[in-house]
């Protein structure tokens, strides 16, 4: 069956076709739209098979450790992010190649070269290489889709977790794919052969870590085996192009009768070095690594080639250091000539992002920074969600920002350094997410800080999935141990501008944990609940 499919929705239907049992994430872009489709598309499941777990995580950690849990069990389980949603996921990540997998287990990670919505553009291949598991990229839709079947077949070869990694271009273009008319059922249970190897107590991790790195040089044969690596030699093949993931799909772009040069294509890792080697055999004298992201690869190869042979690429110019690839990018570095292009008209003019009208988190900012207008010299700490864009026109409200939850504990921070008002500003999802227990430690320090938890009743930046804490966030702040009388809860509206100024006044001036919790759903999910209501 031929099908029109994003990158995400891809893999989404790749794996529900490989039998897959649970698909556990956070969201966040790119990479939402996996677990969307799978949540959305219940028909495509094959018939009479069991249900697929699939549920919004309350961050990255638990989502990873979830799907480790059913994968012990013998299930095939993915786990779906972004590359920063990665850093919150490593510790669990990085020890389930420790302990091995019983069940398939695939790491989806997304990655954001040019940051439309990220705070950087690291490379999810460096996890992969730190934790020493296979890794795989696949260069279009069509190769995604047969990919992450291949992750959990091999997953469940090796006893290992798999790294897919994507980048934004891929997750978000759409092309023609072939699936399968008979897809796989899902795995029964299963016992496995050694619980042991999941206990990491050091007796039985140095075991597993001796197993771990005798793993490598099967892995490395079986990336210099795939199909998803290849090498052909060119018409002059005293330069050769490494072009990995999105990368192949530029370099053919720009090249559809075949490229002259030597071309090695990168889809899954290890690096293969026997495929190199045929390269440097073939008389390669410059290697030019196109590749998204950071030089992964372009570093790797510097210590690999023989002498007189030069490596290029992002480090040395041929690449733009930052940013995503392009088929313009990939031209240029093959030393074409660039194609002509009409440039936008001027009356296109560029539109910076903002808070939608008649979005709750404006009220919150107007009020705050009213309020922290009296102070002589209030601090406001922001965090990750639409709020974000309080710290551009016209509120220019946030003074840092640096990932998710730390709005929390930097306020801390400051209030520890002597700073009066300390604030910070942090969504709903986002408090459950990782901002808690960054509340715990101030309660237990009693910080003089103030938390506004700006709560639109859901997860709103990335399109209005459901929120861990709804309707139960002033619980859990009691429960920390916010003393009750200083958990304040606002309906931030026009109307409502003194009360919530008051309420903001009377928690700045207590010496203590204060919270308080402007309370309106976001107007987008509103619209999509008036509108379904309407078809009912």
């Amino acid at each position: 069956m031929k099908r029109l499919l994003l990158g995400d929705e891809a893999i989404a239907q790749g794996a529900i076709d490989a039998g897959l049992s649970g698909v556990y994430a956070y969201p966040g872009t790119p990479s939402t739209e996996i677990t969307e489709f799978i949540q959305l598309h219940e028909s495509r499941r094959v018939a009479d098979a069991e249900p697929i777990f699939c549920r919004w995580c309350v961050n990255e950690k638990t989502a990873m450790e979830g799907a480790l849990g059913m994968s012990y069990m013998g299930k095939r389980a993915m786990v779906c992010m972004k590359h920063v949603g990665l850093n919150v996921a490593a510790d669990a990540f990085v020890n389930s190649a420790m302990t091995g997998v019983n069940g398939g287990l695939v790491v989806v990670a997304a990655d954001d070269p040019s940051m439309h919505s990220s705070q950087n553009e690291q490379d999810s291949r460096f996890y992969g290489k730190f934790a020493m598991m296979p890794v795989m990229e696949p260069s279009s839709q069509q190769e995604a889709y047969e990919m992450i079947g291949e992750a959990f077949a091999l997953s469940e070869e090796c006893r290992l977790p798999v790294l897919m990694r994507v980048t934004t271009r891929m997750a978000h273009s759409r092309a023609v794919v072939e699936t399968t008319s008979s897809p796989r059922r899902q795995n029964a249970m299963k016992a496995p052969d050694d619980v042991r190897s999941w206990i990491l107590l050091p007796a039985f991790a140095r075991r597993r870590y001796a197993t771990l790195i005798e793993e490598q040089s099967e892995l490395l044969r079986r990336s210099e085996s795939s199909q998803h690596n290849s090498y052909k030699r060119g018409e002059d093949p005293s330069r050769g192009i490494v072009a990995c993931g999105i990368a192949y799909n530029y370099l053919m772009e720009n090249c559809p009768d075949g490229c002259r040069y030597s071309v090695l294509k990168i889809s899954q890792y290890p690096l293969p070095e026997a495929l190199m080697e045929r390269m440097f055999a073939d008389g390669a004298r410059e290697i030019v690594v196109m590749e998204e992201g950071q030089p992964v690869v372009e570093e790797m190869m510097r210590g690999m080639v023989p002498d007189g042979v030069a490596v290029k690429g992002r480090l040395t110019g041929e690449l733009p250091r930052m940013g995503e690839l392009t088929p313009d990018s990939v031209r240029a570095a093959l030393g074409m000539e660039p194609l002509e292009r009409r440039e936008a008209d001027d009356l296109v003019v560029p539109r910076p992002p903002a808070l939608c009208v008649g979005c709750g988190h404006r009220d919150m900012y107007k009020a705050l920074n009213e309020v922290a207008a009296e102070y002589d010299n209030a601090r406001i700490f922001g965090d990750i969600g639409c709020y974000t864009l309080g710290a551009l026109s016209p509120f220019h409200a946030i003074h840092a920002c640096v990932e998710m939850g730390a709005s929390v504990t930097m306020a801390k921070g400051a209030a520890d350094a002597g700073q009066w008002p300390s604030i910070a500003v942090i969504g709903d999802s986002t408090f459950t997410h990782s901002g808690i227990t960054g509340l715990l430690d101030c309660v237990n320090s009693r910080s003089n800080v103030v938390i506004v938890i700006s709560d639109n009743l859901t997860t709103g930046m990335t399109g209005g999935q459901d929120s861990a804490g709804t309707g139960r966030l002033e619980d859990i702040c009691e429960g920390v141990g916010v003393d009750p009388a200083h958990v304040r809860v606002v309906v931030p509206l026009p109307k409502n501008m003194d009360q919530i100024k008051e309420v903001l006044r009377e928690e700045f001036d207590y010496n203590g944990v204060s919270v308080v919790i402007p309370r309106r759903e976001c107007i987008q999910t509103l619209k999509r609940h008036a509108k379904q209501q309407k078809k009912q």
